[in-house]
């Protein structure tokens, strides 16, 4: 259904009551981790923001500003960022990891990964707490540059970088380009002695430890597309040290994504640490980067270890295999994104609809389809990402019924919440809220079915304001080069 528009009135219809609704808890549709909850108006913690809370009127507020408000001056479906919680949580991972080193003597930078949410103003957010940027594609680093950022504080990654996309690295000064193969390896040496200059790189390896994670989301393994092998590694740095127009500064690892505790750090540390020893015994490498991966609780069965406590566990393992090969720890890089700004996100719908579906003869389902879905969230159908989910415009005494949240798009797989307990009473017009979408939401967002993709709209202390606008039919259509506006355009 379409947004309102600012300052619209909706009254929606008489509260259904379903009497075939099942709103005990279902063992044969609920998946075993989730739980029917005593009040389905609460809100988990550690999945929301810091500063979400619910009013009397059971209205969520998020940054101080009510989710009505929001939906009133900015329609829905619409991203919510609380920017609080960003700088917050920035020099929170920033403090844990640089005093984790300290204790060993070594020194920490952390990148803020973009690919996880990137516009300008987060690019400015996250540098002034002191952390440094990385981009993997020409457009990331085009946003970071024109958000301010200096090349000096920019690191550039990705597995297959353009011709254009180095010689902007270059232009920009960037701190360090990460080498994903061969071919890039001679492409950017020649580029930077054409200009007269040494680039810093870093040599991307493959430890070959497999994260508790998605199949997709692991990245370490052997049989991908990221990296070199952990024995290719010594002759490409060896080719790397053989051109004046590169400078070998360090390995970068990284073994995947929505981790949660140490252990697959741990070992990748033993393997890549070896590496660097010997690498270092022909000349000193000083940066050891060990990516990011650092996994956020989506629901209220997730249950990640402190990031104070993986920085810890992930320094000490690198500082006892140094120890055990007496050599110094080299300085550690990090790369977090989802960890920084996904709890900071809230993406509020519009319900549309609401349907019960009998899946069998003592099962149903409460099917709650709302005006995104997708589009704006695949994350479900990409990883099967699971999500909770809250009324945000009022409390129910309702009971809780198990429920699908589904989005407008012409898919069976347009699913935006597996499974939830919400108020058996939802109905159309309600407001809902889903927490935890502030990374690889707006990221991976597109114009699937036409349907524009939603603003991402910034709150901080009682104030709201767009920091990347709506998309409109308008846009769409102006990148159709069949449309034509009036005779000058022919």
């Amino acid at each position: 259904m379409a947004s309102r528009g600012r300052g619209a009135i909706f009254r929606p219809p008489p509260r259904p009551h379903h009497d075939w609704l099942e709103v005990a808890p279902n063992a044969s549709l609920a998946p075993a981790w989730l739980a029917a909850p005593e009040d389905a108006n609460a809100l988990a913690a550690g999945v929301w923001p810091a500063s979400a809370q619910r009013d009397a009127e059971g209205v969520l507020s998020i940054g101080g500003v009510p989710a009505t408000t929001l939906q009133e001056s900015f329609g829905t479906p619409v991203y919510v960022l609380d920017e609080g919680e960003v700088r917050a949580r920035a020099r929170r991972i920033l403090a844990a990891f640089r005093d984790a080193a300290a204790l060993r003597g070594a020194h920490a930078r952390v990148y803020y990964a973009g690919k996880a949410f990137l516009s300008t103003e987060i690019a400015r957010w996250v540098t002034e707490e002191g952390l440094a940027l990385d981009v993997c594609t020409g457009g990331e680093l085009a946003v970071a540059r024109a958000a301010g950022i200096e090349g000096s504080r920019i690191g550039f990654h990705g597995n297959t970088k353009s011709v254009g996309e180095l010689e902007a690295a270059l232009d920009a000064g960037v701190a360090t380009v990460v080498l994903d193969s061969r071919i890039e390896l001679e492409r950017l040496a020649a580029l930077a002695d054409r200009r007269g200059i040494r680039q810093p790189v870093l040599i991307r390896v493959n430890s070959g430890v497999h994260a508790e994670t998605h199949e997709f989301l692991a990245t370490a393994h052997e049989d991908q597309k990221f990296g070199f092998a952990l024995d290719e590694a010594a002759e490409v740095a060896a080719r790397v040290r053989e051109l004046p127009s590169l400078v070998l500064v360090g390995l970068h690892c990284h073994i995947g994504s929505q981790i949660f505790g140490a252990d697959g750090f741990r070992e990748s540390a033993a393997r890549v640490v070896e590496l660097h020893a010997e690498l270092s015994a022909v000349d000193r490498l000083p940066i050891l980067n060990l990516g990011g991966g650092f996994g956020i609780a989506y629901t209220s069965a997730d249950d990640p270890d402190p990031i104070e406590q993986l920085a810890e566990a992930v320094v000490e393992a690198v500082a006892a295999q140094c120890d055990v090969r007496g050599i110094p720890i080299p300085n550690l890089a990090f790369e977090p994104g989802r960890w920084i700004v996904g709890p900071a996100g809230v993406t509020l719908y519009e319900v549309g609809t609401v349907k019960p579906v009998r899946v069998s003869d003592d099962a149903t389902r409460l099917y709650v389809s709302v005006d995104g879905g997708m589009s704006d969230n695949p994350r479900h159908a990409l990883y099967g990402a699971q999500y909770s989910a809250r009324l945000a415009s009022r409390t129910s005494q309702a009971e809780p019924a198990l429920s699908r949240v589904v989005g407008r798009h012409c898919e069976s797989g347009d699913i935006v919440v597996d499974a939830e307990y919400l108020p058996a009473d939802v109905t159309p017009g309600d407001l809902l809220a889903v927490p935890a979408t502030g990374a690889y939401c707006f990221s991976l967002a597109s114009d699937y079915n036409y349907v524009p993709r939603p603003p991402v709209v910034a709150v901080r202390e009682g104030h709201a304001r767009v920091i990347v606008r709506r998309e409109t039919i308008a846009d769409l259509l102006a990148r159709d080069a069949g449309v034509h506006h009036n005779e000058g355009d022919r």
